[in-house]
This record gives structure tokens, sequence and C-alpha cells, in this order.
């Protein structure tokens, strides 16, 4: 049976320099990732599954790597609130963390909906990041018939006069959820699309990295174009 010891030891041997300058460039604080890859995890994780309480306890390390091994390894159907509020708090400074890792288990879990509300007022740019993803996590595996249209657009409504005042990482989730509700929750296209205009260019400091941060509108338009509009997804775990 492994033990955090055995897969910290084990993650510390995958790790690579120039993958923890990758994410260094992607925010996560060098000194806490070992620079393991996202396909070595995958490995690591087959060997470990179902070890509900190893994974909280790999969270608990606040190694990035073992932090998002933990996500792919764990039952957020099993965890508690009190466990996935824990895990929010603990992604302070983990872009990775926080929109991927946190999202995934909440999204498993019966109060997930509840958790994302509450987190989305948070004052932590980790914790209000987290709600949005968590959200958009609904938005993408839960059928129409089985969301809160109503509320869901009410949001909608929320992000416009706000975005452009909110913390870095949770413009970022913000815009991401409008993409979200254009693109899976077809009842609410022409609201979301609304929303994507009203709330126009969005800036998002990516740091030193490559990446492009492409605009709602922009988004939108490309998956209707390539038909997407409406379905769903089983998972959002990647």
């Amino acid at each position: 049976m492994s033990t955090v010891k055995t897969v910290m030891a084990e993650l510390k041997s995958k790790g690579k320099e120039n993958t923890r300058a990758i994410y260094a460039r992607h925010g996560i604080p060098i000194e806490r990732t070992f620079g393991v890859s996202n396909a070595d995890l995958k490995v690591i994780a087959k060997t470990i599954k179902k070890q509900q309480a190893l994974a909280l306890e790999l969270y608990d390390t606040g190694v990035m790597d073992a932090m998002y091994l933990a996500g792919i390894v764990a039952d957020g159907s099993q965890m508690s609130k009190k466990e996935l509020q824990v895990w929010a708090d603990g992604a302070a400074g983990m872009p990775m963390i926080a929109e991927f890792t946190v999202p995934w288990v909440a999204v498993e879990n019966a109060a997930g909906r509840e958790l994302a509300l509450e987190w989305m007022k948070s004052k932590q740019e980790q914790v209000a990041s987290a709600g949005w993803c968590t959200y958009t996590g609904l938005l993408a595996t839960t059928a129409d018939e089985a969301l809160d249209l109503k509320e869901i657009e009410g949001l909608l409504k929320t992000v416009a006069p706000s975005i452009h005042s909110a913390p870095n990482r949770v413009r970022s989730t913000m815009k991401s959820f409008v993409i979200a509700v254009a693109t899976y929750v077809a009842p609410l296209l022409q609201q979301a699309k609304a929303a994507a205009k009203e709330m126009g260019v969005v800036f998002v400091d990516v740091g030193d990295t490559d990446c492009m941060v492409k605009q709602a509108s922009e988004t939108i338009a490309k998956a209707e174009a390539a038909g997407k509009i409406g379905k769903k997804r089983k998972t959002i775990r990647c």
C-alpha cells in the first residue's frame, strides 16, 4: 500500500527543472513544485486510485504536484463540505489547483452548487476563482433541465458590472463562466452572448507565458460555428 512518503519520493524523482520553470511561469511558486509532468502524474494516479485517505494527505502536503495528483485520485462525492473548503482555502497562489483540482472534486459533490455560490463571493482570489470554475463545471456536466436557468441568468447579469474590477484570476474565470453558459446551456445562448458583448475586452495577466487570452464573444462564435452549442461533457477532469 502506498503512503504519502513513498508517493512524495516518487514525485520528487519524476520532477524536471524545465517543467518546474514552466509551472513557475504559470504562477506556481517554484519552491512548491517538483516539476512533475501531467503525463507522469496520471501514471502515478493509476497506482493509487480509490485511495481516498491518501489523496487527502497528499493535498495537505502543500506541494503542487501532490495536490494536483490528489485531485485526480480523490472522489469528490465522498468529501465533506469542510474538506472541500480546506482544499479551496489551500489553493492560494496556485491557479492550477484553484481552477482545476478544486472544481474537479467540488462538481462531484452534492454541495457543489451551494459551495460554488458561496465561493464566488469570497474576497480570496483563489476561492472566488474556484467558485466560478465549479459552477462552470456544473454547466458543462449537468443536463439543462436539472439546472436553475433563472439563477444562471442572474449570475450572467452580475458579470459585466463587476468583472473589470475583479482580481486577475477571477476575471479569467468569470469570462470562462460566460463562455460556458453559451456553450453548454443552449436555452441561455443569447443571454450569454449579450453578456459577452457588454463586458467587452477583458484583460488577464498571464505572466511570462505564451498563452493567448481570447475574448468571450470570439470563443462563443467559434463554438457556434463548430456546432458545439449544448453538447455536455461527462467530466471536467483533464
